[in-house]
């Protein structure tokens, strides 16, 4: 079985025709492919966790959803899936888990499809119990120990006693399904169960390594505790010596699949004569005849197991930080990748100058087309032109010159009772008559002309605004009876 279903294909379109690009990309990270899920669809959902309108309930139950179906591959990818956004998806994510009463009720799966089926059913089984018991754990604790602080000041290191032995057992359970996965290098045979292993050798090393802290707390106040405490605490070194066996038996197989060897921290089991020195000093406490030891031999005893289990956290702390960094570099190269994908583009875009060759707008050049419109409303601007201002009626017809103000009565020598204008310029001191149309259709004040308002200071003021005007009044009916008058038509030519 190999490929997308015909059922993976038409869930997919359910949900497309639906909208729900969450449940989506959620059918296309458990396909029946017989492969890990893929990186681009959990990275979907990774991002889906840290976006404030995704409703986390919805995507949690419908990777359960998923995992009520009947093929192993189906089930499996579910929780790969699921154990991938608990390790790098939002909080929000495993707090929901945590909340929830139950998870996985995968305890009866089987898949009798076939022998692949039958075998991959119990890790199926294993791995639910896993998921199971890390969300348990977050709501027993109120965080997640493959994510907690270490070092000196980390959390596990800085507990004080009573919560200390209340929080090692939660550990020890965690540790204790995760080691129960129980694998072998010869049943690492397809890449679904591969993935899952991965996800669980990440989790093994971060846990056991806040396990290791929170045992070196203990034995650092081991020798200040009551008797009921040091009891407790001496039962739960024995547990950790136990798993630390079986820890360094999980790193083997993971040596064996081929995970480089220096992603594999070493493991630097405390001395033996620490147990013997903690295990007389419970009986002492209990009354018990004792051979006698010094204090010295006992603080000595102690700092070499101390310093032993510190070596071991260190070796844990320093595979983690590789694997940050390997992360950070792979997200530093993917988006280089993407920013030299995008220039590649850019510059094979084609050019568009011969489509936008009437734009005044060229993107082509990247150039602006600023040549000034014509406004047929706007006035002259007087900043702008470096010649006088003309009237309109005078760009109209350049032959007529400002000149004088006409005398009162005029003979009339054309059909309108005026006179007959040269259309040729004329100059100066010529004795046709010329029309001063300024001051006849109120172009210019009396006591302020216009063209002067409005010329530079650099710029010479036409004729007519030096001559002065017998227009009272810019109002265009006065302006037109007066016109009148001096052409001699209205009352001063009435019928004899």
């Amino acid at each position: 079985m190999s490929g997308q279903s015909i059922t993976d294909r038409i869930t997919a379109a359910q949900h497309s025709v639906t909208g729900s690009a969450v449940s989506k990309t959620v059918c296309k990270a458990t396909t029946h492919e017989i492969m890990g899920p893929k990186k681009k669809h959990l990275d979907y959902l990774i991002q889906c966790t840290n976006e404030m309108n995704v409703n986390i309930p919805q995507l949690a139950d419908t990777l359960f959803e998923r995992t009520t179906n009947t093929s192993w591959v189906v089930v499996f990818k579910s929780l790969i899936t699921t154990h991938h956004l608990m390790v790098y998806g939002n909080e929000r994510f495993i707090q929901y888990l945590a909340s929830r009463n139950t998870l996985f009720n995968l305890s009866n799966f089987l898949d009798k499809s076939g022998l692949q089926g039958y075998d991959m059913s119990t890790f199926i089984r294993r791995n639910s119990r896993y998921l199971n018991e890390k969300a348990v754990s977050y709501r027993q604790v109120a965080f997640d120990f493959t994510k907690v602080k270490r070092g000196a000041d980390g959390v596990m290191r800085t507990m004080n006693t009573e919560k200390l032995l209340k929080t090692l057992p939660i550990v020890q359970n965690q540790m204790d399904s995760l080691l129960d996965f129980n694998v072998n290098a010869n049943e690492l045979t397809n890449g679904v169960i591969n993935a899952a292993f991965m996800l669980l050798f990440k989790d093994a090393i971060r846990l056991f390594a806040a396990y290791n802290e929170g045992i070196i707390n203990l034995l650092e106040k081991y020798f200040d505790m009551k008797k009921a405490q040091c009891k407790e605490g001496l039962d739960i070194y024995k547990k950790f010596l136990t798993r630390m066996t079986r820890i360094s038996e999980f790193l083997k197989v993971a040596e064996q699949v081929g995970i480089d060897r220096g992603d594999i921290p070493d493991l630097s089991q405390a001395p033996s004569s620490l147990l013997d020195a903690l295990e007389q000093h419970l009986a002492s406490l209990e009354g018990k005849k004792v051979k006698d030891s010094t204090a010295a031999s006992r603080a000595s005893t102690l700092s070499n197991a101390v310093s032993s289990l510190a070596n071991t956290g260190i070796s844990f702390t320093k595979v983690d930080e590789r694997e940050k960094q390997a992360a950070l570099e792979e997200e530093q190269a993917r988006l280089k990748a993407l920013k030299e994908q995008r220039l590649k583009e850019l510059s094979k875009k084609p050019s568009t100058s011969s489509t936008t060759a009437a734009s005044p707008v060229s993107t082509a050049t990247g150039t602006i087309s600023t040549a000034p419109a014509i406004d047929l409303f706007s006035t002259p601007s007087s900043t702008s032109s470096t010649s006088k201002v003309p009237s309109d009626l005078l760009d109209l017809q350049p032959a007529f010159q400002p000149s004088l103000p006409l005398p009162t009565a005029l003979p009339v020598t054309n059909t309108w009772g005026g006179f007959s204008a040269s259309p040729v310029p004329q100059p100066a001191s010529s004795s046709s008559l010329n029309v001063d149309f300024d001051s006849v259709f109120g172009n210019k004040s009396t006591t302020n002309s216009t063209d002067a308002a409005v010329a530079s200071p650099n710029q010479a003021l036409p004729p007519s605004s030096q001559q002065p005007s017998k227009l009272v009044s810019d109002d265009l009916d006065s302006s037109l009876a007066n016109l009148v008058g001096n052409l001699g038509i209205g009352n001063g030519t009435a019928k004899k």
